[in-house]
Order: C-alpha cells, then structure tokens, then sequence
C-alpha cells in the first residue's frame, strides 16, 4: 500500500521545498509539479519524498483527520489486547 503525506511548503528553494507536518520538518522535492505554481503556504501531498500534487488546505486538513482516527483506533485495539 502507498500512502502520500499531506505537507505544507515553509520554504522553497528550485526544485526543493523544506515541508512540515505535525511538526516533523522534511526536504521535498518538487520535481513532478515543476509546472504547478507551489509556493510557501502551500498543502502538497508527499510520497517517498517527492511532492505528487497539490492539495487545498481543506484536503490536508481531512487527510490529517482521518490518519489521527485510525491511529487512535489501533492504540485502542492495541490496549485492549494488553
């Protein structure tokens, strides 16, 4: 299974962005949307460190929201086995 991360762009330098998420901060490259106008503030979805498209913030918002679900559902399921 392949599971894009959805990032926003804090800076851009050419083909690189520096991307955070939850805090974890990552160089990205922006290669495949080289034509795209991406830009600080921008929400990309990131996969094996590549920028793949670019999202509204609305998007990642919900993309966010539904990876925090299924976290809490598996440490729920993981504590009722302890």
């Amino acid at each position: 299974m392949c599971l894009g991360v959805p990032m926003r762009i804090l800076t851009r330098d050419g083909l690189l962005a520096r991307c955070e998420a939850k805090g974890i901060e990552r160089t990205v490259s922006l290669f495949l949307l080289q034509h795209e106008d991406v830009a600080p503030g921008d929400h990309v979805m990131v996969h094996v460190g590549y920028a793949i498209q670019k999202i509204s913030e609305e998007d990642a918002g919900t993309a966010w929201q539904l990876f925090d679900e299924m976290l809490a559902a598996e440490d729920s399921e993981a504590q009722r086995h302890e």
